[in-house]
């Protein structure tokens, strides 16, 4: 519950360079990093609804916890995976589909912030939100 709320993006942390790493082109990740991203997350049980906007797309992602299901990041990378709760942390275990390689987040609350952090091929990144 505590990820329940609506969290703009506020700043992020080598985040080029995990898109880099991610095979997204420059062009790409000039945009990316001026997306205003903004995510909408609820949830009931083990279910999150998770409603992102930026500025390339809004879409809605319905999971439960520990169940697999697939996902398309904004430049179309197509992944499949699962999100678990772990203590006060929500983990995400995906593959890429294209080239089976892991990709892993994991979304924390620090200091009234969510602090989103990826993890792809060596290379980590972050993503901090405040609660809007």
């Amino acid at each position: 519950m505590a990820f329940d709320g609506t969290w703009k993006v506020d700043r992020s942390e080598n985040y080029d360079k995990f898109m880099e790493k991610l095979g997204v082109n420059a062009v790409k990740r000039k945009l990316a990093a001026h997306d205003n991203l903004k995510l909408i997350i609820t949830q009931e049980g083990n279910k999150f609804t998770i409603k992102e906007s930026s500025t390339f797309r809004s879409i809605e992602i319905v999971f439960d916890l520990d169940v697999n299901f697939n996902y398309s990041l904004a430049d179309g990378t197509e992944l499949s995976g699962t999100w678990s709760q772990e203590g006060n942390k929500l983990v995400g275990k995906f593959k890429r589909v294209d080239n089976g390689h892991a990709l892993n987040t994991v979304r924390e609350i620090i200091n009234g912030e969510l602090v989103q952090t990826y993890t792809y091929e060596g290379v980590e990144a972050k993503r901090i939100f405040k609660k809007q």
